[in-house]
């Protein structure tokens, strides 16, 4: 038995077979459709007896590898790629629940994900319970006969909080419930839930996957008879990720590993930088010991991510001054790029939530969400520090 991999090297090896050309970097399968050899080669492939491609919507050599790659790194089953991450989390909820099941989530998540929740899945009678992530006690006391999934987003968006998937894991033991973990902000390289007892983690790969900028993507892996039910569902619906894009973000996750040492290598010192500085009230980065759940970080993460929370003094009208002031970073609502990014959520992504509401996932006033890049940290940290002067 050959010995399992590490995850640099199957993030590089896992590679699609040559073809006759004997090339080395793998080719764009730019095609709509794939033939057949005669009718019975057609007739076993549309029923599933021969395994290869048939459409570009079910499967496509380059999608297959990137999903490939993913499942590898995260030590999953199977697998499905599409075309955003949001349409990852929506297929993946539309795939597995039926009129009058139940989701149990928490509060912090993804602004789209939180609209699917209350304005989307309701049309369909799925109804959705949040609990406090800081308050994980409160979990069991939301699960009712109905309730299908318990999901979650570790760490969390923008705020940076931190779920114990352990804790999570024996909650879906226990009630014989799906755990769905979305794993954007760490990336397989950082964390991965399966390891923890998620059935099916999500990634937004238009993130730190791939990490410049260029395409959109998401895929969902984990337990092969759930993936089995998104296929159907995605086969038949076509939200399926573009050749172009798989390939680009196959190659990406090439390059995965060093430029997420490099992403936090740099996030530490940001951190470090403003949680000295004496207009910031408080600074949210996981792998600071002054983070609530910093244990709970270190025991299921390798590094604390790219991401840092930190409230400015002063509330919106100081968060926007600073977001005025910002030279070199960018002003985005993206993540994970080479570039520095910096976000003022509570008057620009949320401001169109209540206070309570904002106040309710940790939203401050001030708070500023940092995706901090791979430029040279002093440059980043000087940025930082004339716009907060």
């Amino acid at each position: 038995m050959s010995k399992k991999k590490h995850i640099e090297t199957e993030a590089i090896r896992t590679q699609l077979n040559r073809s006759e050309y004997l090339e080395h970097s793998v080719p764009l399968y730019l095609t709509s459709s794939f033939v057949f050899e005669d009718a019975e080669d057609m007739r076993a492939s549309f029923t599933e007896e021969k395994e290869r491609n048939i459409y570009s919507r079910f499967t496509n050599p380059n999608t297959s590898e990137f999903v490939d790659k993913i499942c590898k790194m995260e030590g999953a089953e199977a697998g499905y790629a599409f075309a955003t991450g949001m349409a990852a989390v929506f297929s993946t909820f539309a795939a597995l629940l039926n009129s009058g099941d139940h989701i149990v989530s928490a509060r912090s998540v993804f602004g789209s994900t939180h609209s699917l929740f209350t304005k989307f899945l309701p049309k369909w009678n799925i109804k959705t319970s949040y609990f406090d992530v800081n308050k994980p006690e409160t979990i069991e006391g939301l699960i009712t006969p109905a309730t299908k999934i318990l999901y979650a987003e570790s760490p969390t968006n923008p705020a940076v909080d931190i779920i114990d998937l352990d804790l999570l894991n024996n909650i879906a033991k226990k009630h014989d419930l799906i755990l769905v973990i979305d794993n954007c902000f760490a990336t397989p390289y950082i964390q991965q839930p399966i390891k923890h007892g998620a059935h099916l983690v999500i990634h937004s790969a238009t993130k730190l996957i791939d990490g410049q900028g260029r395409v959109l993507g998401g895929v969902t892996v984990g337990q092969a008879d759930l993936i089995r039910e998104i296929y159907l569902f995605s086969r038949n619906t076509g939200p399926a990720l573009s050749p172009f894009n798989a390939w680009v973000l196959s190659k990406s996750l090439e390059t995965l590993p060093v430029r997420v040492e490099k992403h936090c290598e740099n996030a530490v010192k940001v951190a470090e930088f403003l949680e000295k500085h004496p207009k910031i009230n408080w600074v949210k980065y996981p792998f600071l010991k002054s983070h609530p759940q910093y244990e709970v970080a270190k025991k299921q993460m390798k590094l604390g991510g790219n991401i840092v929370a930190f409230e400015v003094k002063g509330g919106i009208d100081a968060g926007r001054k600073f977001l005025n002031a910002i030279k070199m970073c960018s002003l985005s609502a993206n993540l994970g790029d080479t570039r520095t990014i910096v976000t003022h959520p509570a008057s620009t992504t949320h401001s169109s939530l209540a206070e309570e509401d904002r106040l309710a996932v940790n939203i401050t006033d001030g708070l500023v969400r940092t995706s901090v890049g791979l430029e040279h940290v002093d440059d980043i940290i000087a940025d930082l520090e004339q716009a907060l002067g």
